[in-house]
């Protein structure tokens, strides 16, 4: 009778032995006296001081269809710093300090230097963000996911003293907003990249070189989710409103922090996105409309503020710009794009 294993099923135990070993030392760094627990517990234990009134904010999210151009480049670092920072960025809306994330990472089989090289990427966003790695998982399930495929999420959890939530109630018309720039797609709309380049039929595309981008079309794909947490940080007292400008691009997203009966216009040409849209829209004859739709278009992230703060905003953040303002909204669509 043939003896069956596990590691011939396609779970190697040794092989996640040696990735725990290599979580502690890569998230140590990111660590501080709150962290009460170490890799390998049960559970994270996390001692939420300095706070009078403490509000929890927690968010989850994944990197997407972004992780098959990832593994058609064999670069999963970034892809680690997209996995913080797409959720970071959801907790900041609220005015929150992102405290602690983890991580899920399930694969088919596993490749110990990629898990390694998305956890250095994960640890980097974290310590950017002032933010704990108090753990994870890593599943193997061969059958489920093939050779070389994987998927991640992550999970944060912030908080916020409950007489400084940031919620859009006070937003007024003639509110103004700013913008902080993208620095490409982030983490969304890369279904719909992958559909008009062909990359699932051949990924060699990736690696070709474009004067629009000044950098191979994959380098521009592949740069990493911006975080937005040292800007932020400096700036939420002073504002009104924010929006992560995520899956839904600007115009499914600001509407979710402005309060009934008012909309934003924003004035287009007050900005200038990076070249990787273009390209993108050329190459693909995409409507305008469904670029805005889709993409985030060089706005990663928008605030809103009353007139009197916006010399105060920009000083403190100086990439900040005024893109727009807030309107009343009667019927139709809530973002003007002009």
């Amino acid at each position: 009778m043939v003896e069956h294993t596990y590691k011939a099923a396609g779970v190697d135990l040794d092989a996640a032995a040696d990735v725990k070993r290599r979580i502690e030392a890569i998230a140590a760094p990111t660590r501080g006296p709150q962290v009460l627990s170490g890799a390998g517990g049960f559970g994270a234990m996390y001692s939420l001081a300095g706070f009078r009134e403490p509000v929890l904010v927690a968010s989850t999210d994944g990197v997407g269809s972004k992780l098959k151009l990832a593994a058609s480049m064999q670069r999963y670092r970034t892809i680690g710093e997209d996995l913080v920072n797409a959720c970071v960025n959801d907790v900041l809306v609220s005015g929150a300090k992102p405290l602690f994330f983890l991580d899920y990472i399930a694969v088919g089989a596993l490749e110990v230097p990629v898990v390694e090289e998305l956890l250095e990427g994960m640890a980097r966003a974290c310590v950017e963000a002032e933010c704990s790695l108090v753990g994870g998982e890593t599943a193997q399930m061969p059958g489920l996911y093939g050779q070389g495929e994987f998927d991640v999420a992550g999970f944060v959890v912030g908080a916020v003293e409950k007489s400084e939530i940031v919620d859009g109630s006070t937003v007024a018309k003639g509110d103004v907003l700013l913008g902080l720039p993208s620095n490409g797609l982030h983490t969304n709309g890369y279904s719909l990249v992958r559909d008009i380049l062909g990359l699932d039929e051949d990924p060699s595309l990736l690696r070709e070189y474009y004067p629009e981008v000044d950098g191979t079309l994959g380098d521009a794909l592949l740069a990493p989710h911006r975080p937005y947490f040292q800007a932020v940080r400096r700036i939420a007292p002073l504002v009104k409103a924010m929006a992560h400008t995520t899956g839904g691009g600007l115009v499914e997203n600001i509407p979710r922090v402005l309060p009934d009966g008012l909309g934003a216009r924003f004035d287009t040409t007050s900005w200038a996105a990076p070249p990787i849209f273009q390209l993108l829209r050329e190459m693909g004859n995409i409507s305008i409309d469904e670029m805005y739709r889709v993409f985030n278009m060089g706005l990663g992230f928008v605030v809103v503020c009353d007139k009197s703060k916006v010399v105060q905003v920009i000083g403190l953040v100086p990439e900040a710009s005024v893109v727009g303002e807030v309107v009343e909204h009667a019927a139709g669509e809530r973002v003007l794009l002009d």
